[in-house]
C-alpha cells in the first residue's frame, strides 16, 4: 500500500495519543456560557441581543459583518446576563455575550431534513446561517471556502483526517463513531463544489479509522482513502494537498487556485449536522489530555463553556507547567481558565515541565535546523530576526506571510528561540501595515 507524504521539512514528535480509543462523552451543560463575538477568521460578528434578553438554544445572537465573518448562536437557552469585553490569547478587548442557562434544551436529531432538491446556493446559505468555520484551528468561515470565484473550477475535495498534533484524538474518534455521517457530509460538499473526486487523508497511525472508511466505500465511488505517513505537520492544508495530489499551492495563494478545497473532520461533521438537521454550530468535540491527566478523553462541549468547568470535572494534575488551548505545537498557552471554549478549540492540553517549551534567550548558533524542518521552505531564524527588528517589509518579501506557524522550527531550535512567536508578531504588524495602505 502506498503511503503519501509531503516532500520537504517536517518533524517526528512523540504523538502522546493517550486518549485514543476513548468514546466521545457529552459534557454537562454549564450554568453560564460566555460566547465570543470573534471566534473566527475575519470581521467580528455584530451582537443582536442585549442584557436581559431571553434566548433559545440555537438562536442567532450575532450576525456576520462582512463576507469573511461568521454567525454566532446561543449554545444554551437562558437569559443574557452580560455583554462585555475580555482579552483572549490572540486579541484584546474581544466582545462577548454571557448567558445564564435556563429553559428547554432542544432535540436537534428528532427529524432529518430532505435536502436533495435544494440548490447549491441554498445549501451554502444553510452553512453560512449555521455559523460554521474551520474547526481544526484556522476558523476560516466555511461558506467562503464553499463559494470559490466562478473562474476557479474545483475538481478535488480533501477530507483532512490526519490529526497530526500530539495529544489530540477527537477527529480520530469521530471518524470511528461517525463514519456514515462524515461520508454523507462529504457527498453534500462534493455536490456544492461540483467536485469530481474526494480523497480522505488519514495518518498511518490510525489504521482503525482507515479501515472504517474503506469498509464503507464501494469500488466505483468517487471517494478514495489515502494513508499518510506519520509526520508533522502532515495535517497542514498545503502539505496535505501536496502529499495526496502532488500539487503545490502558490505562495500567497489559496487551494482553490489549483482546484482543491480542504476541510477537517470536525468541520465536515458540523456541515452534515447543519444540512441534515438544521443545527447551528453551538457545540464541538475536543480532547482533554496531557501529562498526569487521569480522566483524559474526548468530549462534546457547548461553545462558551468555561475551560475551568472541564478542568474541575475531569481533574487537573497537582503540578503542571502550562495549559494549552489546541495542540502543543500550534496552540496557545493560557493563564486564565475562565476563558471559554470557542469554535476553534480542538483540545485542552496540560503539559508538565519536562514537555514544556522553556525560552532560555540564547543566541542563534546558525545551525540551520529550522531551515531544514520548515515545511514551507522558509528561513525561520532570519524571518524571526527581521520581525524582532521591525523590518517587516523585508520579512514580507522573504515569505513571512507563508509561515503556517506550525512550530517545527521552534521545536528543533537548540537555543530555544521563540521563533513562532516572533514571526506571529511580525505577521500581525505586517497585516496592519498593509491594511492601512
Amino acid at each position: 500500500m502506498k503511503h503519501f507524504a509531503f516532500k520537504r521539512g517536517g518533524i517526528h514528535p512523540h504523538d502522546f495519543k493517550i486518549s485514543a480509543g476513548k468514546s466521545i462523552v457529552k459534557f454537562n451543560i454549564p450554568r453560564t456560557v460566555r460566547i465570543l463575538m470573534s471566534q473566527h477568521l475575519g470581521a467580528p460578528a455584530k451582537a443582536l441581543v442585549k442584557e436581559g434578553d431571553t434566548v433559545e438554544e440555537g438562536q442567532l445572537i450575532a450576525e456576520t459583518t462582512g463576507f469573511i465573518s461568521a454567525n454566532i448562536h446561543a449554545s444554551v437557552p437562558g437569559k443574557v446576563s452580560a455583554v462585555g469585553k475580555m482579552d483572549t490569547p490572540t486579541a484584546r478587548g474581544v466582545e462577548y455575550i454571557e448567558i445564564e442557562t435556563g429553559g428547554n434544551v432542544k432535540n436537534w436529531y428528532a427529524e432529518k431534513k430532505d435536502y436533495s432538491k435544494l440548490s447549491n446556493e441554498e445549501l451554502i446559505t444553510m452553512v453560512k446561517g449555521a455559523g460554521i468555520v474551520g474547526m481544526g484551528g484556522a476558523t476560516f468561515p466555511a461558506h467562503v471556502k464553499l463559494s470559490p470565484p466562478k473562474d476557479k473550477k474545483i475538481t478535488t475535495f480533501i477530507l483532512n483526517g490526519a490529526e497530526c498534533e500530539p495529544y489530540l484524538t477527537i477527529d480520530h474518534q469521530m471518524m470511528l463513531e461517525k463514519t456514515d455521517e462524515l461520508l454523507e457530509g462529504v457527498n453534500i460538499i462534493m455536490k456544492i463544489l461540483g467536485a469530481e473526486k474526494t480523497y480522505i487523508g488519514i495518518e498511518e497511525n490510525k489504521p482503525d479509522a482507515i479501515a472504517a472508511f474503506e469498509d464503507k466505500i464501494g469500488e466505483n465511488d468517487p471517494i478514495e482513502v489515502d494513508p499518510l505517513r506519520t509526520r508533522y505537520p502532515q495535517g497542514g492544508e498545503k502539505q496535505l494537498i501536496e502529499a495526496i495530489t502532488g500539487l503545490q499551492v502558490p505562495s500567497g495563494g489559496l487551494p482553490s487556485d489549483i482546484g482543491v478545497v480542504v476541510f477537517n473532520v470536525s468541520t465536515v461533521y458540523a456541515i452534515y449536522e447543519a444540512i441534515v438537521y438544521g443545527k447551528p454550530l453551538i457545540e464541538r468535540g475536543l480532547t482533554y489530555s496531557g501529562d498526569g491527566v487521569e480522566n483524559c478523553g474526548n468530549f462534546k462541549v457547548r461553545i462558551g463553556t468555561p475551560i475551568k468547568n472541564i478542568l474541575d470535572e475531569y481533574g487537573l494534575p497537582d503540578e503542571y507547567a502550562s495549559i494549552i488551548l489546541g495542540g502543543p505545537m500550534m496552540g496557545h498557552e493560557i493563564s486564565d481558565t475562565l476563558l471559554p471554549v470557542t469554535k476553534g478549540t480542538s483540545g485542552i492540553v496540560v503539559l508538565s515541565k519536562k514537555h514544556s517549551y522553556e525560552v532560555k534567550d540564547m543566541p542563534c548558533i546558525r545551525c540551520s535546523r529550522c531551515y531544514m524542518v520548515c515545511p514551507m521552505g522558509l528561513e525561520p531564524s532570519l524571518l524571526a530576526k527581521l520581525s524582532d527588528n521591525m523590518k517587516w517589509e523585508e520579512a514580507g518579501a522573504r515569505g513571512l506571510m507563508d509561515c503556517m506557524e506550525c512550530g517545527s522550527c521552534a521545536y528543533v531550535c537548540p537555543s530555544t528561540i521563540p521563533l513562532v512567536g516572533l514571526m506571529r508578531f511580525g505577521k500581525g504588524l505586517w497585516r496592519r501595515k498593509t491594511a492601512k495602505k
